[in-house]
C-alpha cells in the first residue's frame, strides 16, 4: 500500500495516463502466476503501462497469482503484455491469462489495487 493509501484510507494507488486514441481501443483481462509478489510487479505493470499510454489497473490475489485489467491500443497492449510476460530481474510470469473484455469509456488512470 502506498504512502498516501495508508495515512488516508484509500484502496489504490493511481496514476493519471496519457492515454491515447481508444477509437481503437481494446481491454484485456490478464492473471499472472509465478515470481509476482513481493518482487516490484504491481509498480512494473503500472510504470510501464504509464508509459505506454494504457490505462486499467493491478491487483494481489490471495492465491499469490496477480491479476489486471489492460486497456489501449491493441498493439500497445500487446507490447505491454510482452514486457510483462519477460519480467526483469525479480520477476518471473510462468503463466499468464488473458481475456477479451468491453472497452470502460473515459477510464484515465492507471491504478495499483489493494
Amino acid at each position: 500500500m502506498g504512502f498516501f493509501s495508508r495515512i488516508f484510507g484509500g484502496d489504490e494507488d493511481a496514476v493519471t495516463v496519457e492515454t491515447a486514441d481508444l477509437e481503437n481501443a481494446v481491454r484485456k483481462a490478464g492473471r499472472a502466476v509465478g515470481r509476482v509478489q513481493g518482487v516490484g510487479f504491481r509498480f512494473f505493470v503500472q510504470s510501464n503501462a504509464q508509459g505506454l499510454g494504457i490505462t486499467g489497473w493491478v491487483k494481489n490475489m490471495s492465491d499469490g497469482s496477480v491479476t489486471m485489467e489492460l486497456q489501449g491500443e491493441a498493439q500497445t497492449v500487446e507490447r505491454l503484455i510482452a514486457k510483462i510476460k519477460r519480467g526483469n530481474d525479480w520477476i518471473q510470469v510462468n503463466e499468464f491469462e488473458l481475456s477479451d473484455l468491453p472497452v470502460v469509456k473515459g477510464e484515465n488512470k492507471f491504478a495499483i489495487k489493494y
